[in-house]
């Protein structure tokens, strides 16, 4: 030991090993980022990963394309954060992740936008050559894409940026075109008419994922109906009373519909006799067309009891289509929920309506146009100037329009209003934003409930597109629903809910509508006979069709090239060229053939031999599992036999910081633009990983701000690491099995952290991955062990064991943090690890930590902290009231039974942070001032310190080291 100075007046500050780094304490984000940026750009990051990661197991995630047809919204940056997270963390544990990320680009969506230019330009679209129209909602597409590109690109994405996919691609088409022609081989695609959701305004059909559901008051009607014929001989000459929320749907009436065990019962008041159901009786009173204070019951019975009833149409006097008796039939659709339980059916104009009239043989008339409005043909309601426009128009079926004017003149009308008391949910385009109606038209379908044979799959690709057209059906099979529920049952959700979400919806849901009457889509290349209505299926015909589209886009199905598509077989003039386009959630359903099956990114490619799922994981939000993964998981079991993913992780919607939904009318969005002009992309990449996404997630100024002081935490854990390492050497470091027992106990809380965070990986459980790695540094480290080490850092000589062991452990910490941190601070991760190894390749080439396997007495040590914390509180109070400025001028006196370990005294004072610890026979901690002197080094005070400003013996060693002659 070297003798005491007694110089109290030296200034030891030069003697103490400070932290030294240039990493700064403030991030400047917004400033840095883009520069990183560049610097991956130009170095071909992405390019270099798969290289380094060639051979190794893949991990593939398919991106489910979003529409290019706006900036990026915060939905968008969520998704693609989550996205990059995956295979970012797939990477660092050695697999072969890339992420080349799409775009849909077809679809009513870009249409409709190219549409409002025109518009803007008093512009009629339909005059317009249909290539000329193409080509404009494809460079419109393209603009987008390249704007979204960029802006995802800033959040530190990493991805085949070059080398996106794109359905509009003319070998993407290709693709969905073989897609379609599978579906025509294996008999699962036919024409029929049905009901669909149609927009007036967009003049097309719609899937269900294209609708949106808004409350909206509707003009509820009641309507008497004559009874003509029935063998119940009393209720000849009554009416039937229906009630409905769509009075235009009454000129198409075809049919009354009852419940087989409903109890209903033939009334009057004094005036005609109304048939309707029991219990519904107030309800009636309550519309004001029964006095239900005076009522005579004619008859009671069972709905079973109408059958053979038949009624009159209300307007039967104009003799022809409303002259023929409507049919009372049993439908299990109907309630007494409200209204008066008997629903007049329209075939035309309801699924329940249609499947029913079916089955007795009553078919559609087709009386509504594209544009909503009846036929100008129509007996009842001809186009006149009084009566044009759509059906969807308030004025159109206000209690005072045409319709309710003319059942009003007839007498059939008993009530009409529109007020509060209708409102109720009416389903809406969420793009345009207007009504919709279900309206039969002839449209192709994919039958989810016809038994499909035995499918062929897995034939050899067709020119390296798109995979082959399935070879042959043979013997009954699983119809396309039984197929699609058992592949659900083989897949893995997370959140685990998600499954009965999906299931719920495939179980109810009807044959898929393929067809769409638009222009910028993919077509529907189909020849139909025009003499017996059949499509043409021959695999040599097929086969120019897919590689005409595949060479020259969507632009080569034109009548132009027609016979050439057909050959020398058959005669254009037999057979009709659908004009139709496909349903644009068929061509983001088919992208796994084109992405994974085509060899195009042969990262993305499976070893030849595999059979499967191509995909390890399709991520979107919950809207797509009536979306996106629902038609992925139909065309991939429809034409290959299973599911094209192995697990489905779904993310929940971005509200506002009050919860609610954000809307640029209500000024409660959040650009993510701005939040990385102002905070920098890692903030909200930070915020993205941190929040619950399976559920409704929150953001807002005050909600950035706790997130960036979280950065801030990190970030100084990071600055710590780096000054503390300045002048670190390999050759100091010390085994594991010659550290004091603190350093042993940290590096097995970073084992624990490990194995904590690969689990977070194979959950996608990334708020616990994020949580977990910041509650380790703010809590275990900063706020524990550098806390106490410090200490050692600043002032034990260089040589020392403990100073060598905290060193040791502090590069452990580094190698591992610096990796666990790099998937979700992209930037600074680059940036710390650049500011230590300058010369070094990116961070983002590591893999994931080899840590040695350290046992340690957990318990104990938890204990110990514990014990720690009633030791800090204990002294607070002398702090606060500034009888003592810190712990180090504290004597503190414990319970001795609180610490049965072999510690020393001294060790404790270390632990503590205090300047002595005193075991005892008490209860509870109790604390002192010293009156021991202060070591003017290391400022603690110890019974060996001469008086303030003389040297402990520690720091009297280290500093005759350093002031030993060299």
């Amino acid at each position: 030991m070297a003798q005491q100075s007694d110089d109290t007046t030296r200034d030891w500050r030069p003697t103490v090993f400070l932290p030294k780094t240039s990493f700064p304490m403030k991030a400047g984000l917004p400033q840095k980022e883009p520069g990183i940026l560049e610097k991956w750009q130009s170095e071909d990051l992405h390019g270099t990963l798969r290289a380094q990661r060639a051979g190794r197991e893949k991990f593939i995630l398919h991106d489910g394309p979003p529409y290019a047809n706006g900036d990026m919204h915060i939905g968008h940056a969520l998704n693609h954060i989550l996205k990059d997270m995956v295979c970012r963390s797939q990477t660092l544990l050695g697999k072969d992740a890339p992420y080349v990320l799409g775009w849909d680009c077809h679809g009513l969506p870009i249409e409709w936008k190219v549409e409002e230019q025109y518009r803007k330009k008093k512009k009629n679209k339909d005059e317009v050559p249909a290539k000329e129209f193409r080509a404009e909602c494809r460079a419109y597409a393209a603009h987008w894409v390249d704007v979204q590109r960029e802006q995802l690109k800033r959040l530190g994405i990493l991805g085949d940026w070059d080398h996106p996919y794109l359905t509009m691609d003319p070998q993407a088409e290709g693709t969905i075109v073989a897609e379609l022609l599978k579906f025509a081989e294996s008999g699962q695609l036919y024409r029929g008419a049905k009901p669909v959701m149609w927009s007036p305004v967009e003049k097309t059909a719609l899937a269900e994922a294209e609708v949106e559901y808004e409350d909206i008051t509707s003009t509820q009607i009641d309507v008497a109906f004559e009874i003509a014929e029935s063998p119940i001989k009393e209720l000849i000459g009554a009416y039937a009373v229906i009630w409905t929320t769509t009075p235009w749907t009454i000129p198409v009436n075809q049919a009354l519909a009852y419940g087989d065990e409903i109890e209903y019962v033939a009334i009057s008041d004094g005036g005609s006799v109304r048939v309707l159901a029991r219990d519904l009786i107030g309800q009636a009173g309550q519309r004001g067309w029964l006095d239900t204070t005076n009522l005579k019951f004619v008859w009671e019975g069972k709905g079973s009891d109408l059958a053979g009833t038949k009624v009159r149409h209300p307007m039967h006097k104009l003799g022809g289509f409303f002259e023929t008796l409507r049919p009372m039939l049993a439908g299990n659709f109907v309630t007494t929920d409200a209204g008066t339980g008997i629903v007049h059916l329209a075939p035309d104009h309801g699924e329940d309506d249609f499947d029913l009239c079916k089955a007795h043989g009553i078919n559609p008339v087709f009386a509504v146009e594209a544009d909503g409005g009846y036929r100008a043909d129509w007996l009842w309601l001809p186009r006149t100037d009084e009566r044009s426009g759509s059906v969807i128009n308030a004025k159109f079926t206000a209690p005072d329009g045409p319709i309710c004017e003319d059942l009003r003149s007839v007498g059939a009308l008993l009530s009409a209003k529109n007020d509060a008391s209708t409102l109720h949910s009416y389903p809406h385009s969420w793009r345009s934003k207007a009504k919709v109606i279900y309206r039969c038209t002839p449209q192709w379908f994919v039958a989810i409930d016809k038994p499909l044979g035995v499918l062929e799959f897995g034939a050899a690709p067709l020119d390296g597109i798109g995979g082959a057209i399935a070879a042959t059906v043979s013997g009954p099979s699983a119809t396309l629903r039984e197929t699609a529920l058992k592949a659900l049952s083989e897949t893995r959700f997370v959140p685990e809910k998600g499954r009965n979400r999906i299931r719920s919806m495939v179980e109810g849901r009807p044959d898929w509508v393929l067809s769409r009457q638009r222009a910028w889509g993919v077509p529907i290349t189909l020849f139909v006979n025009r003499e017996t209505g059949d499509y043409l299926v021959d695999p040599e015909v097929n086969a120019r069709i897919i590689a005409a589209i595949t060479a020259n886009g969507v632009d080569a199905w034109d009548e132009e090239h027609a016979q050439e598509l057909l050959g020398s077989k058959y005669d254009l003039a037999d057979y009709e060229r659908v004009s139709d386009i496909l349903d644009v959630w068929f061509d983001s359903g088919s992208t796994h053939a084109f992405v994974l099956e085509s060899g195009r990114w042969p990262a993305l490619t499976r070893p030849e031999g595999y059979e499967g799922p191509l995909a390890d994981v399709y991520l979107e939000g919950s809207d797509q599992h009536r979306g996106w993964f629902q038609s992925s998981l139909l065309e991939s079991c429809g034409t290959r036999g299973h599911a094209p993913y192995k697990a489905v992780v779904t993310h929940g919607f971005t509200m506002d910081a009050k919860g609610k939904k954000m809307s640029k009318s209500l000024g409660n969005t959040v650009n993510p633009l701005d939040v990385m002009r102002d905070y920098g992309a890692d903030i909200i990449r930070l915020w993205a990983l941190s929040v619950d996404y399976t559920e409704d997630h929150r953001i807002g100024p005050e909600i950035l701000k706790g997130v960036a002081d979280q950065y801030r935490k990190l970030r100084n854990s990071f600055r710590y690491l780096l000054g503390a390492l300045a002048d670190y050497d390999e050759a100091e470091a010390l085994p594991v099995d010659q550290m004091p027992e603190l350093e042993r106990y940290m590096l097995a809380l970073l084992g624990d952290l490990d194995i904590t965070l690969r689990g977070a990986v194979e959950n996608y459980d990334f708020d616990l991955y994020t949580r977990a790695l910041a509650d380790f540094c703010n809590e275990d480290l900063s706020a524990f062990f550098f806390d106490i080490r410090k200490d050692r850092l600043y002032c034990d000589a260089p040589g020392s064991i403990e100073r060598r062991a905290y060193r040791t452990v502090l590069d452990m910490l580094f190698h591992a943090l610096i990796r666990y941190a790099a998937p979700v601070l992209v930037f600074t991760s680059e940036e710390v690890w650049q500011s230590r190894y300058p010369d070094s390749d990116s961070v983002h080439l590591l893999e994931w930590p080899e840590l040695p396997d350290v046992q340690a007495d957990k318990a104990r040590w938890e204990n110990l902290r514990r014990l720690r914390e009633q030791v800090m509180e204990a002294i607070e109070p002398l702090r606060r009231e500034k009888h003592i400025r810190s712990g180090l001028e504290a004597e503190v006196t414990v319970p001795g039974s609180a610490v049965p370990y072999e510690f020393s005294d001294a060790d404790l004072a270390e632990l503590f942070i205090t300047g002595t610890v005193t075991r005892a026979q008490q209860d509870g901690v109790s604390v002192a001032k010293t009156t021991d002197a202060k070591c003017g080094r290391c400022w603690r005070h110890l019974p060996e310190v001469a008086e303030d400003g003389a040297l402990c013996n520690r720091c009297a060693d280290a500093v005759a080291d350093m002031d030993m002659p060299e």
